[in-house]
């Protein structure tokens, strides 16, 4: 009997792979439940700054009291692998025009998913360094441009990598170990992306758009260079960053769901309509697409991803002091 019960346990794992994969908790994970299943998830360690995957880092004890702090982020998670968040985003000509940090097509993305050694089968894991809003954003763009191409076993660990070294856990300064993979997107999900037009005719008819950017840039007192104008698009309300998550130690958080639909209800934001989240050049707007759709489940929202770079070359109207 034992040996049957050994023959179909051999089936089973040839069939389903050969590490059997997580059930992940949510869309957001903890550090101490990947402590726990790391061996049974792909960890995608998203970052543009290369040097410190392999740096060593650096804490410091209080004197007094025996707390130790991360005075220094750097090394990574033990397995992680290294994505190249500069590599994560294209230039794409539109209409005749050439638009930067764009979703790029199936082909690109899955050869660089590949080329990092990404396999198929396991849920993945994406992590950041995670010290502020915009590393949370780096992390929900990866998120949402995996899922746009078809795979939705995903969650993003809270706190990202300084989260992790500040929990005690075991970290590595070791190069990244880069095989052959062969990750397969699957059926795409053009329902979470939006275009200039798809905004434009948002606008027009009421529905939400959500800006995700500084106070600032929404009212029009700042523009970033990529942007030929400022302000924000007619009807659009302001979700951002510095709200989307909460700062701990050196690491930012994701707030809970009940915190964000009392936030939400303050900033005149609803959680339970069609939206278009928008910023710059879609990379804060992942991240308050992330909070709807992830976190709060609202399954009507999409990333308008050229946003207000796209928009403005286009020389679309916008709201502002200016």
């Amino acid at each position: 009997m034992r040996n049957v019960l050994r023959m179909l346990a051999a089936s089973l794992t040839l069939a389903c792979g050969s590490v059997l994969a997580a059930d992940l908790p949510g869309p957001v994970v903890t550090a101490q439940w990947l402590n726990q299943h790391r061996d049974e998830v792909t960890i995608l360690d998203v970052r543009d700054d290369l040097k410190s995957f392999t740096g060593v880092p650096q804490f410091t004890k209080d004197s007094k009291t025996g707390a130790v702090s991360l005075t220094e982020n750097a090394g990574h998670i033990p397995g992680a692998l290294l994505v190249d968040y500069t590599k994560v985003r294209v230039e794409r000509v539109i209409d005749g025009r050439k638009v930067k940090a764009m979703l790029p097509d199936r082909a690109y993305f899955e050869s660089l998913m590949r080329s990092v050694g990404v396999k198929k089968g396991k849920p993945i894991v994406i992590t950041v360094t995670g010290e502020t809003p915009e590393d949370l954003d780096t992390a929900a763009r990866m998120y949402w441009s995996i899922r746009s191409f078809g795979n939705d076993s995903l969650a993003i660990l809270d706190g990202g990598t300084s989260g992790w070294l500040e929990a005690g856990l075991a970290f590595s300064s070791s190069a990244a170990a880069v095989g052959a993979g062969d990750w397969q997107a699957g059926p795409e999900h053009p329902e979470i992306v939006a275009s200039s037009d798809d905004v434009a005719k948002a606008a027009a008819a009421g529905t939400q758009l959500v800006d995700a950017r500084p106070l600032p840039f929404f009212v029009g007192l700042a523009k970033k260079p990529v942007t030929s104008a400022a302000g924000h698009i007619a009807g659009a309300v302001d979700f951002p960053g510095d709200v989307r998550g909460i700062k701990t130690g050196s690491s930012e958080h994701f707030l809970t769901g009940a915190q964000y639909r009392g936030l939400l209800k303050q900033i005149g934001v609803r959680e339970d309509v069609p939206t278009i989240t928008y910023c710059n050049t879609g990379h804060l707007a992942s991240g308050a697409w992330f909070v709807l759709s992830e976190v709060l489940g609202n399954k009507n929202v999409r990333v308008y991803d050229g946003s207000l770079h796209e928009w403005t070359l286009e020389n679309r109207p916008l709201v502002g002091l200016n």
